[in-house]
């Protein structure tokens, strides 16, 4: 059946009445884009655990961000937009893509009749303009802002899975060198939970800022992994190594007014 009467002799598509079932019983379609990575998987889940319609869209399932291809039929009938996307690389080549992706996607969710568009950036992007990458996600909060979509953003702080990456960049066979930077990890299960919080809400059209409940120096954050793992390589003060050298005071830690997730570092690397 391709279509329905309507009460006044009109035409009633099945999407319409797709659209009105799930308006009567509180759910909404979500389309999460990047729905099939760390995050995206879990968010995925959440909302259908709550009684929503999440479907994931990636490059895996023909949706690409920079090209177009897919995003159409990807947003057709959604209520609510996640991009969870994220640049293939952390250089100067960054911006492009987030230009490129969210250009296209808000294009195609103005098309689609989107009311809600939502992202997830990082806690103190704005204030770490010394690192391309951050540079390219301000420049994402920043095109969305500027979009006529309603939207809210959520930003994380670093998270406890990417702990182990962090330690690589600047480790040798005996030694790891880590700045004193202030980190505030938090669990992506707890982003994720919050990410899918948020999309299933009223858009917010401000920034949301959630960090794990315990703030240590990057040093110190180094030195409780490694004995947790039993490595026994010794961790250096070095404020000149790795990516957060360049971050000045508590810049990528949460201020008044943030989310506080539950899980606790230590109790994560049981």
């Amino acid at each position: 059946m391709s279509e329905l009467k309507g009460g006044a002799g009109g035409l009633v598509t099945p999407a319409a009445v797709d659209t009105d079932i799930r308006e009567s019983r509180g759910v909404m379609k979500i389309a999460v884009v990047g729905g099939t990575g760390l995050i995206g998987s879990r968010v995925v889940h959440n909302l259908n655990e709550a009684g929503h319609e999440a479907v994931p869209h990636s490059l895996s399932t023909g949706v690409d961000v920079i090209t177009g291809q897919g995003l159409e039929a990807a947003l057709a009938g959604a209520d609510v937009v996640v991009n969870l996307t994220n640049s293939p690389t952390f250089d100067e080549a960054s911006p492009a893509f987030f230009r490129s992706s969210m250009d296209n996607l808000l294009a195609a969710a103005g098309e689609a009749g989107v009311g809600h568009f939502v992202i997830l950036s990082i806690v103190g992007v704005d204030r770490v303009p010394e690192l391309d990458y951050y540079r390219a996600k301000t420049l994402q909060e920043d095109i969305l802002k500027a979009g006529l979509v309603p939207y809210s953003i959520v930003r994380a702080t670093q998270f406890m899975e990417f702990v182990d990456a962090v330690l690589s960049w600047t480790a040798d066979d005996d030694t790891v060198r880590l700045p004193r930077t202030p980190i505030q990890p938090v669990a992506a299960a707890d982003v994720a939970a919050t990410v899918a919080d948020v999309a299933a809400g009223a858009p917010l059209r401000a920034t949301l800022d959630l960090g794990g409940p315990d703030t240590y120096p990057l040093d110190e954050l180094g030195r409780i992994t490694l004995a947790a793992k039993g490595d026994r390589r010794s961790v250096t003060v070095d404020d000149t190594a790795g990516m957060f050298a360049a971050v000045r005071g508590d810049a990528l830690t949460t201020g008044d007014g943030a989310r506080i997730a539950p899980t606790h570092y230590r109790d994560w690397l049981k």
